[in-house]
């Protein structure tokens, strides 16, 4: 039998039962849409997790720190799914971030850049006219914090002797100390460009306060990101070296302590893990955003797994009302299948005519699905988004781009699924009419 005369002949026999078929394809569509919609749920939520996640950090980026000698020391190491502590009971030699060790990390095959950074281990206090404030100062070894993945709101990102580049938080650290009861709180003061001091305060062994002032001029004001940096202001490493020095009293040098932390920027993210596992086996401890990132993916990949069971389930439920649709034709057409065997048609042919009205079946259920699932899923995301941004706005922080997201691959996945469950269901009734003995089939009543 030809293709087209087999498709014709499983079309009219699909469009005799109208209503049988309406009613079986009724469970297809339930159980397709049900995994449409669950499977896009998870999809979704992954989405929206991870796209959190890129704008809170740069996924280029690997936070690397000295490992320090000792008994039962621990060490934080980079791979699967998250940042794993490994205890040790044994004693460690120390590994630190030493010029040499950051010549080591250079040498490494995907990285771009190794970048040492030192916090201002002493009080502070930054002034702008009347106006004083606390912040968290950081000193960066680049002359570009762009290289670190930030972006200037305004100004610029580059460092340079006697400037600094801000976080977008910092004009709302500042407050008036003159401020009396009942005075309007100064609204935050626009820095761009404007000339800050910086007070750096320690005390003597008689606890004198020795205070020590510079002034820098305000040049870029960085993107939120959500993160350290939105609180934080960059000076050069030189300079908060000097200010730390002069602090503690005594000369640091690197060579012999090493950087407290190391940010080491590879050249593509997807090589940021096995990167960080090489530095790791170095003796260092490294900590990479995409560990975050393959942990949150791993988890909801078995979240759409158990989504996409619910909906198989819906569909193996589908399917036995499809068997028993396909069981109960062949009793009413046995002598139509007595009788075309007589005329010649071959139990291949028998075979293919009821298997493909079951796949027909599954098809008209899976497109109907289909079409009901991505609705709903799309009536589901307009209120998840609406709902969320409301709780966004009211915690801070950036609303959810999406909510539950249907790729393409989704919908013709769940097609051919629910085609080929059609067809699997009507494999027993078709080989039961397939191997009918014409003479029987013809006398069946």
């Amino acid at each position: 039998m030809k293709f087209f005369d087999l498709l014709r002949l499983i079309l009219g026999n699909l469009s005799r039962r109208k209503a049988r078929v309406a009613l079986t394809a009724i469970g297809v569509v339930i159980g397709t849409a049900a995994v449409v919609i669950l499977v896009s749920l998870g999809i979704g939520l992954q989405k929206s997790a991870t796209d959190q996640l890129y704008g809170i950090g740069d996924l280029t980026l690997i936070d690397v720190m000295p490992t320090y000698g000792g008994e039962g020391g621990y060490y934080v190491g980079s791979g699967g799914g998250g940042p794993a502590i490994s205890l040790s009971s044994e004693l460690q030699e120390p590994a630190l971030l030493t010029n040499s060790a950051l010549e080591q990390l250079r040498l490494i095959p995907g990285v771009k850049a190794v970048i040492p950074r030192d916090y201002l281990g002493t009080q502070t206090v930054i002034r702008y006219q009347r106006m004083e404030g606390g912040v968290n100062i950081i000193g960066i070894g680049t002359n570009d914090l762009s290289t670190l993945g930030m972006e200037a709101g305004q100004g610029t990102t580059d460092l340079a002797k006697g400037t600094v580049v801000i976080g977008v938080m910092t004009p709302y650290n500042f407050y008036d100390p003159y401020q009396r009861p009942g005075q309007e709180t100064p609204p935050p003061p626009e820095l761009l460009n404007e000339q800050i001091q910086l007070i750096v305060i320690k005390w003597d062994q008689d606890g004198n306060e020795i205070r020590k002032t510079l002034s820098l001029r305000v040049t870029g004001i960085l993107n939120e990101t959500g993160g350290e940096a939105d609180y934080s202001i960059y000076l050069p490493l030189d300079l908060v070296k000097s200010m730390n020095e002069w602090a503690y009293g005594t000369r640091i040098n690197y060579n012999k302590t090493g950087y407290n932390q190391v940010i080491v920027k590879v050249e593509d993210p997807n090589q940021a893990l096995d990167i960080a596992d090489q530095i790791t086996a170095l003796g260092f401890q490294a900590i990479s955003p995409q560990s975050f990132l393959q942990g949150i993916n791993n988890t909801f990949l078995i979240l759409q797994l158990v989504f996409g069971g619910v909906g198989a389930i819906a569909l193996l439920v589908a399917a036995i009302g499809i068997a028993n649709t396909m069981a109960m034709s062949i009793l009413e057409r046995t002598r139509e299948i007595g009788l075309m065997k007589a005329v010649g048609a071959t139990n291949r042919d028998v075979l293919s005519i009821f298997l493909g009205e079951a796949a027909g079946i599954g098809f008209i259920g899976g497109l109907g699905g289909i079409i009901v699932g991505w609705l709903a899923a799309q009536a589901i995301n307009v209120i998840a988004i609406i709902y969320l941004a409301g709780q966004a706005s009211q915690q801070g922080g950036a609303p959810p781009s999406v909510a539950v997201y249907t790729p393409i691959w989704l919908p013709i996945f769940a097609l051919i699924f629910s085609t080929f469950i059609g067809m699997l269901s009507g494999l027993y009734p078709a080989l039961r009419a397939a191997t009918m003995i014409p003479v029987q089939a013809l006398k069946y009543e």
